[in-house]
């Protein structure tokens, strides 16, 4: 938990969210949790295969229709 408090009475609000939000990346932990909602399961090779091959098959048929001015 990170905490900061003002340095006096009179610091302004500007200054107290700019040097939370400083120590706030460098603690790293805006990062890990950001990390950790990007985080997918593992896929096997074989379904990254087949995955790619669908992909190649739309960017194929996209771009041939677009050549006959369909799209």
């Amino acid at each position: 938990m990170i905490q900061v408090t003002r340095k006096d009475g009179n610091e302004a609000n500007e200054n107290l969210i700019r040097r939370f939000n400083r120590k706030v990346l460098q603690s790293g932990v805006l990062s890990t949790v950001k990390a950790g909602q990007r985080f997918s399961k593992p896929i096997s090779k074989v379904e990254r295969r087949k995955k790619a091959i669908v992909r190649r098959a739309r960017k194929a048929d996209k771009l041939s229709k677009t050549r006959l001015g369909l799209r």
